[in-house]
This record gives C-alpha cells, sequence and structure tokens, in this order.
C-alpha cells in the first residue's frame, strides 16, 4: 500500500507557505511599484513554489529542530523551511532550462513561457529570452532564500553553504554524466546523491539541529546522516523510477523525461549491466531527443525484463531499512523520532 504523507508534514507546510507567500507579494508589491514589467518573475516564483511540492526538506529541516529540542512555533525554523523551499525553487528554474523540460507541476516552465510572449515579435532570439528571464527569476528565488536565513546560528548557517554547494556539484556532475551517457553504477549513485539526495534529507535534518542545539554538533551530525543518506538515496531512486514509470497527471512532468535526456540513474545503470546485446541496442536510443513514444515504451519494457526495475525496487527498501534502522539509538525526541520513521516511508514509495 503506498503511504499517505503524515499529518505533520501537511501542518508544517502551511507555516512554511504562509511565510512565503507574505515575502514574495511584499515583494512583489515593492517592485511593481518601480515597474509594472516587474510583476513577471514574481508571478514566475508564485506559481511555482506555492501551487504544489511535498514540502519536504522543511519537514526534515523541522524534525531536525525539534528533535533536538527546538520549539516547533519558532519562527526561525518557519523561515529556514521556506528557504529550502525558495533554494529548491532556484535550483528547478535553472534546472528546466538545462534539460529543456516544457511543463513542471502541470504548468509550462518558465522559460517556453516567456520565449512563447517573445514569439520573435521583439529583439533577439525567443529561445535565448526565455532562458535568459527563467535564471534570473531562479537567481532571485536564491538571494531571498539567504536572506531568510540570516537569522540562523554560524554551524546551521555553515551547513547551508555545504548545502548550496553540494547541490551545485551534483547538478554538474548530472550534466557531464549525460552528456558522457554514463552507465557506471558508482558514478550513477554519486550523481544522485549530491545533487538531490543529501541537499533533501541529510542537509535539512542537519540544519534543523544546528539551529536549535548549535553546541551538540558532535552528538547530532553523525547520528542525522546515518539516517539521511541512504535515505536520500532512496528518494532520489523512487524519483528515478517516477521519471520513468510515473504518471504525468500525478508527477506534474512528462513521462520518460529521464530517457529522453539520457540522464545516468542507478535504474540505466542496473539496466545496462544486466541486458544482452540486443537490449542494449535499444537502450542505446536514451538519450534521443526524437525518442518516440514507441521507443520509449520498447525501453520501459527492456528495463523490466533485465530485473533492473525489480532490483532498484528491492535496494530502495533496503536503503530504508537502513534509515530506519538508525533511529533507535538516534539522540532526538521521541516524537522526531517517531514522525522521520513515518516521513521514511512516504519518501521511498511515493507516487509523487
Amino acid at each position: 500500500m503506498i503511504p499517505e504523507a503524515p499529518p505533520s508534514l501537511a501542518r508544517i507546510a502551511t507555516r512554511v507557505d504562509e511565510r512565503l507567500r507574505k515575502l514574495i507579494d511584499a515583494e512583489d508589491a515593492r517592485w511593481t511599484a518601480l515597474d509594472p514589467v516587474l510583476a513577471d518573475p514574481f508571478t514566475a516564483i508564485r506559481n511555482l513554489v506555492l501551487v504544489g511540492g511535498k514540502r519536504l526538506r522543511p519537514g526534515f529541516c523541522h524534525w531536525g529542530f525539534v528533535g533536538a529540542g527546538g520549539d516547533p512555533d519558532d519562527q526561525q525554523v518557519i523561515d529556514a523551511g521556506a528557504a529550502l523551499e525558495l533554494l529548491h525553487a532556484f535550483a528547478l528554474f535553472h534546472d528546466d532550462v538545462m534539460d529543456g523540460s516544457s511543463t513542471r507541476r502541470g504548468q509550462p516552465t518558465v522559460h517556453t513561457v516567456h520565449e512563447e510572449r517573445h514569439g520573435g515579435r521583439w529583439a533577439g532570439e525567443p529561445r535565448r529570452y526565455g532562458e535568459g528571464v527563467a535564471i534570473l527569476v531562479g537567481d532571485l528565488t536564491f538571494v531571498y532564500a539567504d536572506q531568510l536565513m540570516r537569522g540562523a546560528t554560524a554551524q546551521a548557517w555553515e551547513i547551508w553553504n555545504e548545502l548550496r554547494v553540494e547541490l551545485n556539484i551534483g547538478q554538474y556532475l548530472d550534466i557531464v554524466g549525460s552528456a558522457h551517457r554514463e552507465r557506471r553504477w558508482a558514478k550513477a549513485e554519486q550523481i544522485s546523491r549530491y545533487k538531490s539526495g543529501k541537499y533533501t534529507i541529510e542537509r535539512p535534518l542537519h540544519m534543523g539541529a544546528m539551529m536549535s542545539a548549535p553546541d551538540r554538533v558532535d552528538e547530532l551530525l553523525a547520528p542525522l546522516s546515518a539516517y539521511g543518506l541512504p535515505l536520500g538515496d532512496a528518494f532520489q531512486m523512487r524519483d528515478d523510477v517516477l521519471g520513468v514509470y510515473g504518471d504525468t497527471a500525478v508527477t506534474g512532468k512528462p513521462v520518460a523525461d529521464d530517457l529522453r535526456e539520457g540522464k545516468p540513474t542507478p535504474l540505466m545503470a542496473l539496466a545496462c549491466a544486466a541486458a544482452t546485446s540486443a537490449q542494449l541496442a535499444v537502450l542505446d536510443r536514451i538519450g534521443a531527443p526524437d525518442l518516440g513514444d514507441d521507443e520509449i515504451a520498447d525501453i520501459q519494457q527492456v528495463i523490466i525484463d533485465t530485473g533492473a526495475l525489480r532490483d532498484l525496487e528491492a535496494h530502495i527498501t533496503a536503503l530504508t531499512d537502513r534509515a530506519l534502522g538508525a533511529l533507535p539509538g538516534m539522540p532526538l525526541e521521541a516524537t522526531a523520532k517517531a514522525e522521520l520513521a513515518m516521513l521514511a516511508g512516504y519518501v521511498s514509495w511515493r507516487e509523487i
């Protein structure tokens, strides 16, 4: 049975969304007073940040904070959750440009909206105009994320900086891996961890704990990593499965985008390692921009026939079990450990 999101995640999301809405509305009003054209960036931010998303990063930050003894109503952790969502939005705005994605969360991506708005009626290339707008909107969200972290402790700020570096390192590895048609398991796992896993679970947990108990670095960070790293890997591997077999109506992104982009995922590494020569010929079409629906169906079937999907599902289960096994001895409040156990099930077997 597919687990539902823990009820606490909705409560955390409500507070984070209120903070985001207040910030976006205030900045929209401030800058449109200068020039009405400046409504466009804030419309783009609002449409991405406030219309969807699982709010997992704020959730893990919250339970790291509360688990280490923090007050759940503290504005500091609400601001940190909002900062994590804006940082995630920054990555998505840029990621959509890099991947050439046409939709995100069921809506047209910012670069496609503005490319079409240009439509060749203005100076310059429509594509470059649209991509330029999307890049600048992403940069703007990055700045606002930093502003929300101003009140963090020095220890939390250090982790925040490391998280941002790791995210960019992972994105670079992803681009290089796609271009080189990387299909080795070790490299795919490395990319998966740095482009998404660490900044989704491990680092938000660290941030929350260090805002609450900055003097407990040696006591808290390693146990939190024992839970956060394997679960972060499981999170991204589930994303990889959804990228190939998910329902567009549920995920908000076209199914098989990862196949068209040639993403260097653990799922692809397993399939290529187990494939026959005939199956490899089918898998070799991964990364072709003109990949047709029939070819996608053939690739999806080959991945199943090689046993790669089955093996990855087993690996996700093993990673989740490892994360859950780290919880009992973790120096956190009991309520936080119970919530983290529920989040683990949701992260690993979700459908979005």
